[in-house]
């Protein structure tokens, strides 16, 4: 819906509220357009006047509560949804926001029973089947899974994330026939279900040894996504150079929460698909350590904070330049609410745990002004395998520099002057685990890095395929199999390829490890 006609349909309903006021369905639509404006404070208001007067408005509250999933608050939106006693029609959506908001908080039991009732009543529904098929990857029933894909696809044959879901198994390879019917849909599918499936036909063809092929399809797939979410270079370009000249020494020294040097977070940044998941499951096997996995509560503040500087009679600053004026006493708070939206997740009383969203190496000064005492791990990949890796995962939203090798190489430039940055600024800070030298020496580099991190060995770290926790990464299935460095070299089967990734690497790739 376009501006105008967002503004005319709010004109329309704030009509409509003013002959209506004890009416509940105007400020309920009026909240789906604040939202659709990009309003999320005002439609969440609107929808508590709304249910202020209707508490049993069933519709304005599955609305709350799918307002309250976007905004990453999964314990609050679990309490809306556990109130709502929904008509029939409303049965399947409210499963699916159930089973949602409990696998964000890591409760995957619970998600998995709910979404085993839902396709009771509707046992057709691919999407239901897949999202099932993720769970089940999640804690480790493979075959379960891919029954979930099987039964999805044999559903609807040409559902592209079905096909992408047993691709993503990473361990799972295709028959003929699989590839004879990938081959079949991918003519004739819709774009969505196209572009995952040339990313799953990738996978096939890599695993028979066609790198040409394998590649070909790879090269399709990011196409077809880079089109839809274009990179911005210049933007992360203007983060990192404001990053590099606002957090100084001094300036982190003075501007700092007071929650000190207190047990608690352990944050694994550097690249996607770089060994972070292995190295999450290899700590997270100490007895001192619970794995969170990806938390998106950084980001989602880094959002926040900016938001507030741009609202009236502010100063108008972007980040990380709005972070100047941010008073201890707000540090404090953001400390607090940060611990408490991780303490949802937690299922242990272990003293340390792991936020391990990657990208969380472009907030490294904001988790050094609120959680000063914070541990962080940068996991480092050689960067054309990592290049690599990152072009063959089919990645939905928010990786929009995976979509092209030159992109990546940029993008993995950048990350690379920035942890150089903290490692003059913050020396020691930030500890640096380089993949390849983890999986070819495991037992020195485990040892090497628990001392760093102020923990004693314990020899569980060595076998951090055994664990039996839940892992909802792509790299789920491989960390369920022993340390091994017999990946390492895959990426030089596609070295013909990688021009615009060495390209745009430049003097990176020759020092990459520092």
């Amino acid at each position: 819906m376009t501006s105008g006609r967002l503004a005319a349909a709010r004109a329309d309903l704030e009509r409509l509220q003013a002959a209506h006021p004890q009416n509940a369905v105007a400020p309920r639509l009026l909240a789906e357009v604040a939202a659709r404006a990009g309003d999320l404070g005002e439609a969440e208001a609107l929808l508590r006047r709304a249910l202020a007067l209707d508490p049993a408005f069933a519709d304005a509250r599955i609305n709350l509560a799918s307002l309250l999933l976007q905004q990453n608050r999964f314990a609050d939106a679990l309490g809306e949804i556990d109130q709502i006693n929904a008509p029939s029609r409303d049965r399947d959506r409210l499963a699916r926001l159930r089973a949602a908001a409990l696998t964000r908080l890591g409760r995957h039991a619970e998600a998995i029973a709910t979404y085993r009732e839902a396709l009771v009543a509707t046992p057709s529904d691919p999407q239901l089947q897949l999202s099932l098929g993720h769970l089940l990857k999640a804690i480790g029933d493979r075959a379960g899974a891919i029954a979930c894909y099987r039964t999805a696809l044999a559903i609807k044959p040409g559902f592209g994330a079905g096909w992408w879901g047993l691709a993503n198994l990473k361990v799972h390879v295709f028959d003929d026939a699989d590839i004879a019917a990938m081959q079949h849909a991918v003519e004739t599918a819709p774009l969505e279900d196209a572009l995952r499936i040339n990313f799953a036909l990738g996978k096939a063809f890599e695993d028979r040894g066609d790198a040409a092929a394998a590649f070909a399809h790879y090269a399709a797939g990011n196409q077809a996504r880079a089109e839809q979410q274009p990179y911005a270079p210049g933007k992360l370009e203007a983060i990192c150079r404001a990053s590099r000249a606002l957090f100084t020494p001094a300036f982190l020294a003075a501007h700092a929460s007071a929650a000190g040097d207190a047990e608690g977070p352990i944050f694994i940044v550097g690249m996607p698909r770089s060994g972070s998941t292995l190295v999450e499951q290899i700590l997270a096997s100490h007895p001192s350590v619970e794995g969170l996995s990806e938390l998106p509560y950084i980001p989602a503040m880094a959002v926040s904070l900016e938001q507030e500087s741009l609202g009236p009679g502010k100063r108008a600053q972007t980040y990380p330049q709005c972070l100047k004026d941010v008073p201890r006493e707000r540090l404090d708070r953001l400390a607090a609410f940060y611990l408490e939206r991780v303490d949802a997740h937690r299922r242990t009383t272990r003293p340390w745990f792991i936020d391990k969203m990657p990208n969380n190496w472009l907030h490294v000064g904001l988790m050094a002004m609120i959680l000063p005492g914070a541990r962080i791990i940068d996991v480092r990949r050689h960067p054309l395998a990592c290049g690599l890796s990152n072009f063959k995962q089919h990645f939905a939203s928010g990786q929009e520099y995976s979509y092209g090798l030159e992109q990546f190489g940029h993008y993995y430039r950048c990350y690379g002057e920035m942890m150089r940055h903290w490692d003059e600024v913050r020396p020691g800070a930030v500890e640096r685990v380089i993949y390849e030298h983890l999986v070819a020496d495991p037992d020195a580099e485990i040892r090497r890095l628990l001392a760093a991190l102020g923990l004693r060995f314990d020899p569980a770290c060595l076998a951090p395929h055994a664990a039996t926790r839940v892992v909802a990464t792509p790299s789920a299935e491989q960390v369920r199999q022993p340390i091994s460095a017999a990946a390492t070299e895959h990426w030089r089967a596609f070295e013909p390829w990688l021009g615009p990734l060495k390209s745009a690497l430049g003097p990176v790739l020759d020092d990459w490890t520092h």
